[in-house]
């Protein structure tokens, strides 16, 4: 068991390792993130995972709803009539027609709609920050995160970080391979210049190097 999870640790720093050499290179700069319209543009499907927190609506027929369900770690959830439902993997949308489909047996033309309260157990649907920070972490993402809410949540730059060399590591799903980008983290937070604020996309990883002296 200790040499398992010694080489659990081994593995952790060698992935750390390597992102850290990311910084070394170059990157291409994101746009800034834009409001200026005032609206919330939708950002990409969220894909349940496990231990997520879910509230189910059938309309006209509450007692077939579940409020805050929790999908166990099998990848599975259970309501009144339909056992065992598949979520994992699936948004919203698709569960929820899953259901209608799965309640279509026992009543007629069933209307569902399906809410993520509490997204938990989907790590390709975090956004983690690691590096020269006060609270490195691996956060939930939710719609139209920027950078700034990412770096509020784990208490900005560390003292010696080199905010603006920064990089971005994000997965381009047509190619199959991590494209990096160039943050100006150190403008945004400590200069309040909101051009270096840029969108993030679940799966983004945030590496902050330290300072050379």
């Amino acid at each position: 068991m200790l040499h398992h999870l010694s080489g659990l640790r081994l593995a952790a720093v060698a992935l750390l390792a390597g992102l850290l050499a990311a910084c070394a290179g170059g990157g291409t700069q994101l746009p800034p993130a834009s409001y200026g319209d005032g609206s919330i543009a939708p950002s990409e499907e969220y894909t349940i995972g496990p231990l997520d927190e879910i509230t189910i609506h059938v309309w006209r027929n509450p007692e077939l709803s579940a409020e805050k369900v929790r999908v166990r770690p099998d990848g599975r959830l259970t309501i009144p009539l339909v056992q065992d439902i598949p979520a994992v993997g699936k948004t919203a949308t698709q569960l929820q027609d899953y259901i209608a489909k799965e309640l279509s047996k026992y009543i007629e033309q069933p209307i569902v709609s399906v809410i993520v309260n509490t997204p938990e157990g989907n790590f390709t649907q975090q956004v983690r920050i690691i590096g020269a920070t006060p609270q490195p972490a691996s956060l939930p993402f939710r719609a139209n995160m920027t950078a700034l809410d990412a770096m509020i949540a784990v208490g900005g730059l560390g003292e010696f970080a080199a905010g603006n060399r920064a990089k971005l590591i994000r997965l381009d799903h047509a190619t199959g391979t991590q494209v990096e980008y160039r943050l100006r983290l150190s403008d945004l937070i400590r200069k309040g210049d909101s051009s270096a604020n840029v969108m993030l996309k679940p799966g983004d990883t945030i590496i902050i190097p330290e300072s050379r002296f």
